[in-house]
């Protein structure tokens, strides 16, 4: 309960702070054309299905226009989107998906059903909890359309599947079995100064070690 009420304070304030871009943001995908938002399914808390909020980076229908993952050079990826997703500003939105209680500020990012529909009986309890903006797979996976670029494997859900998914389970596991109040401040912490650290040119911070 506490949890949620965090929640819903700080979505709160966070959209009302950036507020300001979020028009920006507006004005710049309307410009493009089609909606603002993308709203893909993905599975929550309980294994229910929802909408996701996020700003949309990509063409129209490119969730049928080709994998679910996503490279950086993904031709799906709009000129705007390519911005957004520099500076995680499509992440900004899903303050509505807190506010709204389908998601949390800090959890297992939320999957599609394909890759949920792999998860292992321990796997499972990580929907127990509500999906989060960041976690550390989050920070870990900062760079995720890099590493499935670089990857040189032409399907991008095999190179997410092999290159990225299993260390991500294993980060989601270790907060599910340690998540404390404080071991999400310091999620959100690491997440920020991450993002700054590698848009600088330096490493990831924070993230734990797994065996």
């Amino acid at each position: 309960m506490a949890k949620r009420i965090f929640d819903f304070i700080v979505s709160l304030f966070g959209l009302i702070v950036f507020s300001p871009l979020i028009v920006i943001l507006i004005i710049l995908i309307k410009q493009d054309g089609g909606p603002i938002f993308y709203r893909g399914e993905r599975i929550g808390r309980l294994g229910k299905p929802f909408k996701i909020y996020k700003f949309r980076s990509m063409v129209i229908n490119a969730d049928k226009l080709g994998p679910a993952s996503t490279s950086d050079q993904d031709s799906r990826v709009t000129k705007v989107g390519r911005f957004i997703r520099k500076f995680k500003m499509d992440e900004v939105s899903q303050l509505i998906n807190v506010f709204f209680g389908d998601m949390s500020l800090v959890g297992p990012r939320p999957e599609v059903k394909k890759f949920v529909e792999l998860y292992t009986q321990e796997e499972k309890e990580l929907l127990t909890l509500r999906p989060g903006i960041t976690d550390w797979s989050s920070i870990k996976f900062h760079n995720e359309g890099e590493i499935i670029e670089k990857s040189g494997i032409k399907d991008a859900d095999e190179a997410y599947a092999k290159l990225i998914r299993p260390t991500k389970l294993k980060l989601q596991l270790k907060y599910l079995k340690e998540r404390t109040f404080w071991t999400d401040v310091k999620i959100i912490f690491f997440t920020i100064v991450t993002i700054i650290s590698t848009r600088m040119g330096k490493g990831i911070i924070g993230v734990p070690e797994i065996e």
